[in-house]
């Protein structure tokens, strides 16, 4: 009774489980995560085609305005919060796929203006790009898996860096300077960190049934990546 108690009521840490439930829940983070950036990739290219992202771009960004863009990354932080709680339920698993879906979708939609933009820029940004993401991110992972360092002593740090990177992004929307090139890098190591951090969560922290909870830190990580490796590359065109 004791046993089903813990099962059921009581999450089990990743660090705490046996090897071969440990191994299930990474390998279903991991097709999570997986699936979450083809949703991604298919999403985009449907807005792209159907015109839904010259849509976003000429209603909340081409006027020059800020009041567009703050209601636009407004709504999306709301439901990105929004979205991220409902995939930490443990209770209802229902729930925590609406989240993981619900956050892809607002990904997509918070990236359309900017792909429809690198797409009009140059050939192939968007594809350097993806390559140079995903070449970072394996890197970052097996750095993680090989030395099985946990990261968690970051956070306090990702967490104050974030709210100052919000608060010069609000700056820059209110008083109209840009924030150059070496904000964009410094958002690159930011996003690394972040990746550090999740994947070290993955190894030692989750519960073996958030493992949807785990591939939503991931591709949030993963996007922060790409949004500023993009802006990166598109800065050289």
């Amino acid at each position: 009774m004791n046993q089903q108690l813990d099962s059921y009521h009581i999450p089990i840490t990743v660090a705490d489980a046996a090897v071969d439930e440990r191994t299930a829940f990474i390998r279903r983070t991991y097709g999570h995560l997986t699936a979450a950036i083809f949703a991604f990739a298919g999403l985009n290219w449907v807005f792209y085609v159907s015109g839904i992202s010259t849509t976003i771009y000429s209603k909340f960004f081409a006027g020059g305005g800020m009041a567009g863009p703050l209601i636009f990354f407004g709504g999306f932080i709301l439901v990105s919060w929004l979205a991220e709680s409902w995939a930490r339920k443990d209770t209802s698993v229902g729930m925590q796929y609406t989240g993981l879906g619900v956050f892809v979708v607002a990904e997509s939609l918070f990236f359309s203006p900017l792909l429809l933009l690198a797409a009009s820029r140059a050939d192939g940004v968007i594809y350097s790009a993806s390559i140079a993401t995903l070449a970072i991110f394996g890197g970052l992972t097996a750095f993680v898996f090989t030395t099985k360092q946990d990261f968690s002593f970051m956070k306090t740090f990702l967490a104050v860096a974030s709210f100052a990177a919000l608060g010069l992004m609000l700056c820059s929307f209110i008083f109209g300077f840009q924030l150059g090139m070496v904000f964009t890098v410094v958002m690159i190591l930011l996003a690394a960190g972040y990746i550090l951090y999740q994947t070290s969560n993955v190894l030692h922290h989750y519960g073996t049934r958030q493992h949807v909870a785990a591939a939503l830190a991931l591709f949030a990580s993963v996007a922060l990546l790409f949004w500023y490796i993009l802006r990166l590359f598109m800065s050289r065109e």
